[in-house]
């Protein structure tokens, strides 16, 4: 098992690892971001199969021992399965999410306690500024939520624009097509009437780069893919409605 190493805005890593045995023939890859800063951020964690090739790729850029935060959008295996091993090989390091997530989860699993933090509130990591934005239900579940990191303006979207296959680790085209054929298929996201305005709303933020957990990443005018996204969205809730 590989994982490979990409920077994919400065200063901010894509640890990703290919698992073509997860939904064949196409497979799933799983990334993993690493922000490099004064204090260093890891986001998603990863399942417990992948910790040991996913920090040995870490500890090729920081020593663990730096890492600082940790962070995930919801609890699932593949966003925060190894987090305890996390924590267990770097000692200096915060488990941080919502409020929600704190209470109804990380509160009573973490190893350490967490930090529970508010909608829009900012960490300075030193070099690099992480905004928490409370998504719930988007991608999954009631704790949803992603970051938002403001010097590069890297949107890390979780499952959304997830693709499958083992795809470079930035787009050359638009990944918007890919991305519809996987919501098709496993119909992963649960549409409400708030999943077209809170896609639309990250897209207000005119990310300059999209941080995808599953899939190729996007960079440059990536506005239109969310606005494309949340069109998506929008239909498929009209035609729920409409019976």
């Amino acid at each position: 098992m590989e994982t490979r190493i990409d920077e994919v805005a400065n200063r901010i890593y894509r640890l990703s690892t290919y698992v073509p045995e997860v939904a064949p023939p196409a497979g799933i890859s799983f990334n993993q971001f690493l922000i490099d800063a004064d204090e260093p951020m890891l986001f998603h964690c990863g399942q417990r199969f992948l910790f040991g090739s996913v920090s040995a790729a870490a500890a090729e850029i920081i020593d663990l021992k730096r890492l600082r935060w940790i962070t995930f959008s919801h609890v699932e295996s593949d966003e925060c399965g190894s987090l305890n091993e996390w924590l267990a090989a770097a000692p200096s390091a915060t488990a941080a999410h919502g409020r929600i997530g704190c209470n109804i989860w990380l509160n009573d699993t973490a190893a350490r306690p967490p930090r529970a933090l508010a909608n829009g509130e900012v960490i300075d990591l030193g070099g690099k500024r992480v905004r928490r934005i409370d998504t719930p239900h988007v991608p999954h579940c009631w704790d949803a939520g992603l970051i938002f990191e403001e010097t590069t303006a890297t949107l890390f979207s979780s499952d959304l624009l997830f693709q499958f296959g083992d795809g470079p680790a930035i787009a050359s085209g638009d990944i918007l097509p890919a991305a519809l054929d996987a919501e098709e298929k496993f119909r992963a996201t649960g549409i409400t009437t708030d999943t077209p305005s809170t896609v639309r709303r990250l897209a207000a933020l005119e990310p300059r780069t999209i941080a995808v957990m599953h899939g190729s990443s996007i960079s440059g005018a990536v506005r239109p893919v969310l606005e494309g996204l949340a069109d998506y969205y929008d239909r498929r809730l009209r035609a729920a409605v409409a019976g």
